[in-house]
């Protein structure tokens, strides 16, 4: 996923004979935006799954059932994993991270202690985690593959893995030294190693497979 570079969209506007008022249309579309959004916080509820997203309110609908397999499969490891090493948070659907101009709510996230421990009973708005996940659906996978892509990266969430429930693959891609995102591996088989949730790997086939997963999670919760 490629980006224009920030100074190379500040150098078009500022050619443009009409900058200031480009600029002027630009802060007052984002002003009027950041009242949707205070009210955007006012009206979410816990019955659905909503998100802000370039001042658009996107409501997300009911998920199939393997992308609920998929969630379920692989917060049992990752929850399990991080509570029995004490390495920090686990949001699951409903967190909402908030980022500097949308808030998601990630089907997978994780959070180190460095962040978790700053958290607070009745917190409902989250920063940015360390490692999230998206699992694709045919209302979604644009957004994942773009706004949000741009956006984790932009953020600084250091591993973003894409799953689709249906190839049954996985995309991870990690932060490169430039701050970009580098594919570092996609694939249905094979093991996947986390740097960022430190020693967790996991084989690929357990988050699509009930009866590999539980093998898998034997062996996270005896070692």
């Amino acid at each position: 996923m490629t980006q224009i570079p920030e100074k190379d969209i500040i150098h078009q506007i500022l050619e443009r004979p009409n900058a200031q008022s480009l600029v002027n249309k630009i802060n007052s579309i984002l002003e009027a935006e950041k009242k949707r959004r205070h009210q955007f916080y006012e009206d979410i509820t816990d019955e659905e799954k909503v998100e802000f997203i370039n001042g658009v309110i996107v409501t997300h609908s009911p998920v199939m059932k393997e992308h609920n397999d998929v969630s379920n499969l692989l917060t049992n490891l990752l929850g399990n994993y991080v509570r029995k090493h004490q390495l920090g948070y686990v949001g699951v659907e409903k967190v909402m991270i908030t980022l500097e101009r949308n808030d998601y709510e990630p089907d997978i996230c994780f959070f180190s202690t460095q962040k978790a421990k700053s958290f607070k009973k009745g917190q409902s708005l989250f920063p940015a985690p360390d490692f999230v996940v998206e699992i694709l659906s045919k209302g979604t996978k644009k957004n994942d593959r773009t706004v949000k892509f741009i956006d984790y990266e932009a953020n600084g969430i250091k591993e973003y893995l894409i799953i689709d429930p249906i190839k049954q693959i996985l995309e991870l891609y990690r932060l490169d030294e430039s701050k970009k995102y580098d594919l570092v591996l996609k694939s249905g088989t094979g093991i996947l190693q986390s740097d960022i949730i430190k020693d967790f790997s996991f084989p690929i086939e357990a988050i699509f497979d009930e009866d590999k997963n539980l093998a898998a999670l034997t062996v996270i919760l005896s070692t």
